[in-house]
């Protein structure tokens, strides 16, 4: 940890230059730190209420792995595990037991699981739409070792069956979150794509790197989100769009109000360009994903009820579904 603030401390603290961490738990106020920063400090001071041999998992080794993340609520728990008996309980903190042997992993100063078990550990409470999300973050980032998912994939264990299901589906090509909910839209209504195509224009200059190219067509579908609306950004994209014009590609952009909220429109709009008759079915099992995900009010109220129980914090009023 740095050297040149103080170190975080367990006690009381009524002062405004204390941060309180969780009960009992302080480290230094700094208006002038990042989120991350602030993110890191925190889990210091997680540490020193922690065990020996205690490490960082799911969404919060996720985080440090720095994966792209699904839609996140605004408070969302850390998370660790432990090995032996001893399990901390506190406000903000979620512990679950190491079961499994695995080398020792760092981020910076702070001990994590592996990148595979951290994605396990996600598969317990996310939906796979959430999951594709990480996998395809952490595939590209070069963190998984495909040898040990098989080994978990092969398991039993709680949560390996939804993480299969996610992994089946996982492209190590996406470059966002967003490119990864389209092209799981995709997936869910039978349309074939591959990611990350470089198009070419009729004399064979490059006109650029496409999101998605629809499999035997000349249909490129593109995830546009909120980076796309900023002035540069958007006058690079409308050259970009005229470069295009020359090509024997349609290019059709897609945001995340599109995909969540109209995806019958869309699905409309692909069948009659693709030329093949309209399935309602299709359409339900993208809704499926979509409502058991972050994506969805049902699946983010059921994730922070489980979070909130686990943490002894019951709302009855949030349990009935």
């Amino acid at each position: 940890m740095s050297s040149q603030r103080p170190p975080p401390f367990r006690g009381h603290s009524r002062s405004r230059e204390h941060h309180r961490v969780s009960h009992g738990l302080f480290r230094t106020e700094d208006p002038g730190l990042s989120d991350e920063e602030a993110f890191v400090r925190d889990l210091e001071a997680l540490l020193l209420v922690l065990p020996e041999g205690a490490v960082f998992t799911h969404i919060t080794a996720a985080r440090l792995y720095r994966w792209q993340l699904p839609a996140l609520p605004s408070q969302v728990p850390y998370f660790a595990a432990v090995r032996g008996e001893r399990c901390p309980r506190r406000p903000g903190l979620l512990c679950s037991r190491l079961t499994h042997q695995s080398a020792e992993t760092w981020v910076g100063h702070l001990p994590v699981d592996t990148p595979e078990e951290v994605l396990l550990r996600c598969a317990r409470d996310l939906g796979v739409l959430d999951l594709l999300i990480l996998i395809d973050s952490a595939l590209r980032m070069g963190h998984v070792s495909e040898a040990r998912m098989r080994e978990i994939l092969a398991s039993a264990r709680p949560g390996v069956a939804r993480l299969r299901r996610a992994w089946d589906l996982s492209d190590p090509a996406a470059e966002s979150a967003g490119e990864t909910v389209l092209r799981a839209l995709h997936l869910a209504i039978d349309v074939p794509v591959v990611s990350q195509v470089d198009v070419h224009d009729e004399g064979g200059q490059y006109v650029g790197r496409a999101d998605l190219l629809v499999a035997g067509a000349t249909r490129v579908h593109e995830y546009d989100g909120a980076g796309h609306r900023d002035k540069v950004q958007h006058r690079n994209d409308l050259r970009r769009e005229r470069r295009f014009a020359g090509t024997p590609y349609d290019r059709y952009g897609f945001t995340l109000d599109d995909l969540l909220n109209h995806p019958a429109v869309i699905l409309h709009e692909i069948d009659r360009g693709l030329g093949r008759r309209h399935s309602a079915g299709r359409l339900r099992r993208w809704r499926v994903l979509v409502g058991e995900s972050l994506y969805s009010d049902r699946g983010r109220a059921r994730l922070i009820n489980r979070w909130k129980r686990a943490m002894g914090v019951v709302e009855w009023s949030e349990t009935a579904s």
